[in-house]
């Protein structure tokens, strides 16, 4: 009788913190969630700071702003060299930009810490991609996970924002878009 009630004591602590777990984490990632989404929704319609830092062009050390390309739709995403589903999204970025040429710019944000200028460029030149690249400050990581959440340096979920002509912004779904969605997405606009 003895064994059987300790036994069951046990399984009912057990059960507990496991429901307590569960439910902490639940609560953390609906959290975690729910503020992601409104972070999303604050972006939209809104000309966040960010679009106004510096960034330096890996291929050709030009320094340009987001800001730089009013009045254009631009395309931005943040990814790394070792990602294979990022690179599937740049290939279709390159099916899309060879259809409607420089009428959407496309920026590729290495938002990887222990990625540098070099490992972009081989990227780059081994891919035959020819837009703009660059390597994403510490300052614009952290502006566009405070806006979007952490998952907008995800890169395996080929994380995309939309910047539309007016500068407001959009984050995109995830995963591998082709170039109809895309086109679809900038239409659709902010």
């Amino acid at each position: 009788m003895k064994i059987k009630s300790g036994f069951k004591l046990k399984k009912i602590i057990f059960l507990f913190l496991a429901l307590v777990i569960i439910t902490i984490s639940i609560g953390c990632l609906g959290g975690a969630v729910q503020n992601g989404d409104q972070q999303i929704k604050e972006g939209v319609g809104t000309r966040p700071a960010w679009i106004d830092i510096e960034l330096r062009d890996v291929a050709t050390g030009r320094e340009f702003k987001i800001s730089d390309f009013k009045g254009k739709p631009v395309l931005m995403e943040s990814f790394a060299v070792w990602c294979p589903t990022c690179t599937e999204q740049q290939k279709q970025t390159k099916v899309l930009e060879s259809r409607v040429g420089d009428a959407i710019i496309h920026v590729s944000l290495d938002t990887d810490p222990n990625e540098d200028e070099e490992q972009i460029r081989e990227h780059i030149e081994k891919n035959g991609f020819d837009w703009l690249y660059a390597i994403s400050p510490i300052e614009l990581t952290q502006a566009l996970i405070d806006q979007y959440s952490i998952k907008v340096v995800n890169a395996p979920a080929v994380p995309m924002i939309l910047i539309c002509p007016d500068q407001s912004t959009r984050f995109l779904r995830s995963g591998v878009k082709t170039p109809d969605d895309i086109l679809a997405e900038v239409e659709k606009g902010c």
